[in-house]
């Protein structure tokens, strides 16, 4: 979808109720993937979606197109904010992100080998992205679990679109130096 259907889409939404169900046919996915890679517990991202859409509706007849902003930059920026919230909340009430606390698989889908590794492999991604400093992971979260170009992010963001090159591309080595540390580790633990 361009943008000018996205803009007709959205003005049809302020309107007709159906053409917001198109809406969150668009966004439900890549706002889940993001959300849930910012959250550890399945139950916070479906959450934290829910409340993200009900606050699109309630700002929706407000929303107004500017200068080099998208509606998904302004849907993913209140994505952004309770996410932020989220983790706010949790510290102050002592909550701590426990890495090693999983979605729970749906194996009617898969064997239990790809479950297990699918497990093991969102572990690993979780790990890795922790260790980055918090703007590198929202940048990185944001580019690929939002599905959001460079120019939306640093509208979400409030940063400068070469300041968000700037942040993935350090955040992408950091992965990468990350990753092959972790198979030099193996490759020398599997010699001795």
């Amino acid at each position: 979808m361009n943008s000018d259907q996205e803009q007709e889409l959205v003005e049809q939404a302020k309107q007709h109720p159906e053409a917001l169900a198109e809406l969150y046919d668009r966004y439900f996915p890549r706002l889940y993937a993001y959300i849930r890679a910012r959250t550890e517990q399945r139950q916070d991202a479906e959450d934290i979606v829910a409340e993200t859409f009900v606050r699109v509706l309630a700002g929706l007849p407000h929303f107004q197109w500017r200068h080099n902003t998208s509606f998904a930059a302004w849907v993913f920026r209140i994505a952004h904010n309770l996410v932020s919230n989220f983790h706010r909340d949790r510290q102050r009430s002592g909550y701590t992100l426990a890495l090693h606390i999983l979605p729970e698989m749906q194996t009617s889908e898969c064997t239990p080998d790809e479950a297990l590794l699918h497990k093991e492999t969102e572990h690993q991604l979780h790990q890795r992205l922790a260790v980055l400093s918090p703007r590198r992971r929202e940048v990185i979260t944001l580019k690929f679990f939002g599905a959001l170009r460079n120019v939306e992010i640093a509208s979400i963001l409030d940063l400068d679109e070469r300041t968000v090159a700037t942040h993935l591309g350090r955040g992408i080595a950091d992965l990468r130096r990350q990753y092959a540390e972790e198979i030099s580790k193996s490759v020398s633990g599997d010699l001795l």
